[in-house]
């Protein structure tokens, strides 16, 4: 199975006051983030002054040079990425709790592999979780065209399938700058919290290789699923351990260069996440995306 090893290991925290969702007074329920400019705030920098100072610049083209600022004043062992967490698109398994209820859902059914009329085995996107990536694409594109916003420069993805096909439909045939073309990676650790669910539960490589044939796979990746156990449910603690060596391997690979990060994962994974970087909680939405601004100040492990 891959494991990652960094060879480092950072301190990680939420630089707050850039974005509405990490506002104590921000209702989660409902939030819009295509209404909100991705939640980006109407404010100030102190880099304005230089790059923006007859101010014609967008927001987050003057958001951008703000991070710049940060990576570029502080410390040499700190970085500063903002990381666009995005949740998948509405899947089958979703609209199975609905249907059943949560609590018949969590006792009986999440552990079959379906019901008479359908699989949610590594579970698929509905029409409207299809919809809701094409949505995610839509803004996208016009966030490019009006606000000239920083895209990814690194794209990484859950193995469950609804999420490699969110990513897929969310950034396939956008004008990406030559630099930053959608070449998406799968990461066994960016992973739903691991449960007796079967919906995640995930395919084989070659199964998810076929259907994805541009998604590469991050080395040592395993052909089967070697995570999930029908008999227990994943804790906070482990979940939290997994996504921060996740963090502690991109933050070292990726170094001060790549700064843009997308993520496509699950509402526990991204809970998780927002755990690890001192984040408030916010629950994200189906197919919803929310970009947080990291500070992550290295620390070498002892040998």
């Amino acid at each position: 199975m891959c494991r990652s090893n960094p060879t480092a290991t950072f301190v990680y925290e939420t630089v707050l006051g850039y974005f509405l969702q990490d506002d104590p007074e921000t209702v989660a329920a409902g939030f819009d983030y295509t209404a909100t400019n991705f939640g980006l705030k109407d404010r100030t920098y102190e880099s304005d002054k230089e790059f923006d100072a007859y101010g014609v610049k967008t927001q987050w083209e003057r958001f951008e040079q703000e991070v710049f600022r940060l990576n570029r004043e502080d410390a040499p062992e700190v970085r500063y990425k903002v990381l666009f967490l995005a949740r998948h698109g509405q899947g089958l398994h979703n609209v199975k709790e609905k249907l059943y209820g949560r609590e018949e859902w969590d006792r009986y059914w999440a552990a079959q592999d379906g019901d008479s009329e359908s699989n949610w085995v590594d579970a698929r996107l509905t029409d409207l979780g299809i919809q809701q990536a094409l949505a995610a694409n839509a803004f996208w594109k016009r966030q490019m065209a009006e606000q000239n916003i920083p895209t990814p420069q690194r794209y990484y993805t859950s193995p469950l399938y609804r999420c490699l096909e969110t990513a897929s439909h969310t950034f396939s045939n956008l004008a990406l700058p030559p630099d930053r073309p959608f070449m998406p990676v799968v990461k066994e650790l960016l992973r739903e919290v691991h449960s007796v669910h079967t919906c995640d539960r995930r395919s084989t490589r070659m199964s998810l290789s076929h259907a994805f044939p541009d998604f590469a796979f991050e080395p040592g990746f395993a052909e089967d699923d070697e995570l999930w156990r029908a008999e227990r449910r994943e804790s906070d603690d482990e979940a939290n351990t997994r996504v921060k060596s996740l963090l502690d391997d991109i933050f070292t690979n990726d170094g001060k260069e790549k700064i843009w990060i997308s993520f496509t994962s699950h509402s526990g994974a991204t809970g998780a996440l927002l755990r690890v970087l001192g984040h408030r909680p916010f629950r994200v939405e189906t197919g919803a995306v929310m970009p947080v601004l990291v500070r992550a100040q290295r620390v070498e492990k002892a040998r």
